[in-house]
């Protein structure tokens, strides 16, 4: 606890004697958790609607005009015979077009169509335990086959579409602030090495007196850890503003999405206390790194 004390006293001391390099410090570190804030906001946000994406993917099974009822039987009974399918619908080509006609007023209206184009169908929705399952595929292919089928479409292909095009983001994202974080990590030890040459007569005489080099590095370790957590904190207080801010929008841009709306919320508390103890890593590390010269 002495040792503690001691540290934090001289780690305090020598931040405010050096402001404008100690905040330089902080808002490099508070830039580079910043992002990685983003990331983990952005994938808390969207892992809710991929989820209920995922959960509520459906078959739609488009009828020819000139089906008859024993393909529409035949249909049926391939759908009721397969333990993929939850339940299923039939949709006619007026239902199809009054659908259209509520989700779309304005291009209907201007469409303002003779005849109705949409085709009759069938609305399958799968079990959600077995949305994933391989044999899903195998289901569409011999829907394909069977007369009176003129297309049959499945949600989750362009679903793992969208999977894969977030897991490209969120690795160039975390590349990014690999990048950020290596940056603030060298800020700090910058920083730290520039209070430890100031007091090199200080160490000089620690060293004749026989300190241990606890006493001696300890100030400069903390010093580095005391930065770091400022750039965390800067961090959530910025991610805290910019969600205040943009949560009216986040909320609509959710509720569109997802059919029934979605929980939009802030980072949950783990991801606060990753953010918070990957501050005290980076700015840890970089007092070491620059507590290094004091031998």
């Amino acid at each position: 606890m002495r040792l503690l004390g001691f540290a934090l006293d001289e780690a305090a001391r020598s931040v405010w004697r050096r402001r404008g390099a100690s905040l330089m410090a902080v808002l490099a570190a508070g830039a580079s958790l910043f992002v990685l804030g983003l990331l983990l906001l952005a994938a808390t946000a969207t892992a809710g609607l991929l989820a209920r994406w995922t959960e509520a993917a459906e078959i739609s099974v488009f009828l020819r005009d000139d089906v008859t009822a024993e393909a529409r039987a035949a249909i049926e009974q391939a759908l009721d015979r397969s333990d993929l399918v939850a339940q299923r619908a039939y949709v006619s080509s007026d239902e199809a077009l009054r659908r259209f006609a509520s989700q779309f007023p304005d291009l209907a209206a201007s469409a303002a169509l003779e005849t109705n184009p949409l085709p009759a169908s069938y609305d399958v929705r799968l079990r959600p335990e077995r949305a994933r399952d391989p044999a899903v595929d195998d289901l569409v292919a011999s829907l394909r086959t069977l007369a009176g089928v003129s297309d049959v479409q499945y949600d989750r292909h362009w679903i793992d579409r969208l999977l894969t095009a977030v897991a490209t983001i969120r690795t160039a994202g975390a590349m990014l602030a690999i990048v950020l974080v290596l940056a603030a990590c060298l800020t700090i030890t910058a920083v730290v090495r520039l209070a430890l040459h100031a007091r090199l007569a200080e160490i000089e005489i620690m060293q004749l007196v026989g300190a241990p080099l606890a006493y001696i590095r300890g100030p400069f370790v903390l010093e580095g850890t005391l930065l770091g957590l400022g750039g965390a904190v800067l961090a959530l207080l910025a991610l805290w503003a910019g969600f205040l801010a943009a949560r009216g929008h986040l909320a609509a841009w959710a509720d569109s999405l997802a059919a029934g709306g979605a929980a939009v919320g802030f980072l949950p508390l783990w991801a606060i206390l990753t953010l918070a103890a990957g501050g005290a890593v980076i700015g840890c590390l970089g007092g070491l790194l620059g507590a290094r010269a004091a031998r």
